[in-house]
């Protein structure tokens, strides 16, 4: 039975927002050399990335990184070493899958919709191969049986070939958390912090416009003196007139 605890794991980790840095159909491409590696010593790759993603420490170490029922009741403590090379040689499905869960609940890491879709493809053809077996063992049809081992053959191949790229996946992120990309450029700075009006300002401060104009002494005009007129001083000059008789 599954526990209450596994299944509010699995809930929890579909609200994660980080994506992986490079997806499954990528990780040829961004690590050619390892993903070879990985598809002809996955067990070996297993290890070693299970190793690395503990930092080092084998003494963090847990069987099946504590997602299985028989997590911590291995003898891990004694010899963490030996425990995962049997972990990766006789469970090499969920070394992988455990050291998946451990970086995406470390990181906080969602599984695309192409990711599922490329799981989910590999666990049908498995279904669908074993179902043709055991109907070809019932019927003894000598087609069914060639089918069935054409779908085996198939399934074994998109297993594996699913294994290596995300084991590939896996170490492209640890080298992410490791920093082997080099320091990020920045290439977008945040803009500069405006200056925010306090209490003790009568006016806000003009940031984005125009300045507010310096106010005038009183007792002169605060709007400007118009373009093409002499400057008006009060009283005009020649004035009153000369034959203006008191």
């Amino acid at each position: 039975m599954v526990s209450s605890e596994y299944v509010e794991k699995m809930q929890q980790r579909q609200q994660y927002r980080n994506l992986w840095h490079t997806d499954l159909l990528s990780t040829i491409k961004a690590d050619t050399p390892y993903c070879c590696f990985s598809l002809f010593c996955g067990p070996c790759v297993s290890y070693l990335l299970r190793k690395r993603a503990l930092y080092n420490d084998m003494s963090r170490y847990v069987c099946c990184a504590g997602y299985m029922p028989c997590s911590g009741s291995c003898g891990e403590s004694r010899c963490p070493e030996f425990c995962l090379c049997t972990e990766v040689f006789c469970c090499f499905g969920n070394s992988v899958a455990s050291t998946r869960f451990l970086l995406q609940d470390e990181f906080n890491i969602q599984t695309t919709k192409c990711d599922n879709c490329i799981i989910g493809f590999m666990f049908f053809l498995q279904q669908l191969a074993c179902i043709f077996s055991i109907i070809a063992c019932i019927v003894g049809s000598d087609e069914l049986q060639a089918a069935s081992n054409l779908l085996n053959c198939l399934s074994d191949g998109v297993y594996c070939t699913v294994c290596a790229c995300m084991q590939t996946q896996h170490k492209v992120e640890l080298d992410k958390r490791d920093g082997k990309f080099g320091p990020v450029e920045r290439v977008m700075q945040a803009p500069g912090m405006q200056q925010m009006s306090r209490i003790d300002q009568s006016i806000p401060p003009p940031v984005g416009y125009a300045p507010y104009p310096a106010q005038p002494p009183y007792g002169q005009p605060a709007y400007p003196q118009p373009y093409g007129y002499p400057t008006q001083t009060y009283p005009p000059q020649g004035y009153p007139p000369a034959s203006y008789q008191k």
